[in-house]
């Protein structure tokens, strides 16, 4: 029986599917794209249907484009967004819509929080720096006091990786690389933080077991075999934080590179062997997918900006697109290409839903600062695309100042295709950037990689790395002369946000 790999990335826009052969190479995928509910502008949801609609299309797919037999697919591996809470009931049948990781509404619930759990006993039992509204923890009291209808009937509280994993097996389990972020979950201890469970009126039972990432569940459950074409022989295994996943399938597995995703968020992990707390409490702690290892982690709205504007500003843009077959994307960085480093002024702040980390401000904002009737929609573009350059050096300052050094980056998701945006990164953050020969696919790699490792495909981590991640042969390098424009713009960069602050404290 060959043995083959099935690979789901539950994304914040779209779900990919891939098959991936004992190798690590890529045999086939797919996308399957969804609009966000944005009921109002701090509340971001999803139908939790839309999820196992677009999964059953993507695998699918899958199978007729690979003529490959649901017989020979080993495993399943599920690299997750963080921080989706759906809330289930005693059947397992979602209660409500999914509540989105960008979500923002429960910031009056964060404030009720902090009042209870000081800064430091949140980041020393959780890793978390702030309780901010996206967190699971403020989510679960917001339903508490304005769902309470709702909130009787939920039996199990789940993220999304948890959700997918009962769905196939009938199994509740939970892995720490998610659980990190739920404000719930005690990093150190690998248990549940009693003393907040409380607080939210919610108890053990509410919540799935505890497992490591990358551990074998079970075989899918015979009736959702046949709802999706697989094999019910077929083992599930618990994956990882899609970022995490990310970093496996570019090689980030040891200190001293740190790699970066440009896709739905701008998200950057810097792998350390033991937890850290930064004493300015700004960089988060999160646990890794290798057990006990861990890492420095953050993320933000901002990867979402370039897809906004697309869709909102560059209608020309995807009609040509559609005609010729190309991608949006790349006709719009092609006029980026046109403008000189430093757009001529124009900074953009890309925090339209919230800042991540350093920052952890859910109440900034996005800024468009120095435009003039000179500047045109290339001029915007390449703003955008150095804006998330100058969020990366600004991670990249913040891990250094922890002692963590940062010698190349690794990039992966959609920004990694682009030659012009893997320059800018180079430029700004002054180090070598290194793309692999897939990098929208990494996360389903690392995805495979966690569940192939579990499954008995591959003795280790690091020996499914060796074989199946091939990088670039060349390094983007910085470009001196691009130096100084580039320091000065940082700056500027850093001062807008700290100036505008206060202003985003008011609304």
């Amino acid at each position: 029986m060959k043995q083959v790999i099935l690979s789901v990335d539950l994304g914040t826009t779209a779900i990919k599917t891939a098959l991936f052969g004992t190798n690590g190479k890529l045999i086939s995928k797919s996308t399957q794209e969804y609009e966000l509910i944005i009921p109002s502008a701090l509340a971001v949801e999803q139908e939790v249907s839309v999820y196992w609609d677009s999964l059953k299309k993507g695998i699918r797919i899958v199978l007729e484009k690979s003529a490959i037999s649901p017989v020979d697919i080993c495993c399943v591996g599920i690299s997750a967004q963080g921080e989706t809470l759906i809330p289930v009931d005693k059947d397992g049948t979602p209660v409500r819509r999914a509540i989105v990781w960008m979500d923002n509404r429960a910031h009056e619930e964060a404030e009720i929080l902090s009042e209870r759990f000081s800064q430091q006993e949140l980041y020393q039992k959780t890793g978390q720096v702030e309780m901010v509204a996206t967190w699971p923890a403020a989510k679960i009291l917001w339903m508490r006091r304005h769902e309470p209808e709702v909130f009787e009937n939920i039996a199990k509280f789940l993220l999304i990786e948890d959700w997918l994993i009962h769905k196939l097996t009938g199994v509740y389990v939970a892995e720490g690389s998610l659980l990190c972020s739920t404000a719930y979950w005690n990093i150190r201890s690998k248990q549940w933080w009693q003393e907040m469970l409380d607080f939210l009126g919610i108890n053990r039972e509410m919540l799935p077991e505890i497992r490591e990432p990358g551990e074998a569940i079970g075989p899918i459950k015979e009736v959702i075999a046949q709802e999706l074409g697989l094999s019910s022989n077929t083992m599930v295994a618990t994956g990882g934080l899609d970022q995490a996943c990310g970093a496996i399938g570019v090689g980030n597995i040891r200190p001293g590179v740190i790699s970066e995703n440009i896709g739905a968020a701008l998200a950057m992990c810097a792998v350390v062997d033991k937890p850290f707390m930064d004493p300015n409490n700004r960089i988060p702690c999160f646990y890794y997918v290798l057990p006990g290892m861990y890492m420095a982690h953050s993320f933000t709205t901002g990867g979402m900006v370039m897809r906004w504007f697309r869709d909102e500003f560059c209608r020309e843009e995807r009609l040509i697109a559609q005609r010729t077959g190309e991608e949006a994307y790349d006709l719009l960085t092609q006029k980026a290409a046109q403008i000189a480093p430093g757009s001529e002024g124009l900074l953009v702040l890309p925090h339209f839903q919230g800042a991540g980390p350093p920052e952890s401000n859910a109440k900034a904002r996005g800024v468009m600062y120095g435009l003039t009737l000179r500047h045109t929609k290339a001029h915007v573009i390449r703003a955008i695309m150095e804006s998330l350059g100058f969020a990366i050096r600004r991670l990249i300052d913040a891990f250094e100042d922890l002692g963590i050094k940062v010698s190349e980056i690794r990039s992966l998701g959609g920004g990694a295709k682009s030659e012009l945006w893997l320059q800018i990164k180079a430029d700004i953050t002054g180090r070598p950037v290194i793309a692999t020969t897939d990098p929208e696919d990494a996360g389903c790699l690392g995805a495979a990689v966690l569940a192939g490792v579990a499954t008995g495909v591959w003795e280790s981590v690091e020996q499914a790395v060796e074989q199946a991640v091939i990088l670039k042969p060349e390094a983007v390098q910085p470009c001196p002369s691009h130096a100084s424009t580039y320091n000065q713009a940082y700056s500027a960069y850093v001062q807008l946000y700290t100036d505008l602050c206060g202003m985003f404290s008011k609304f």
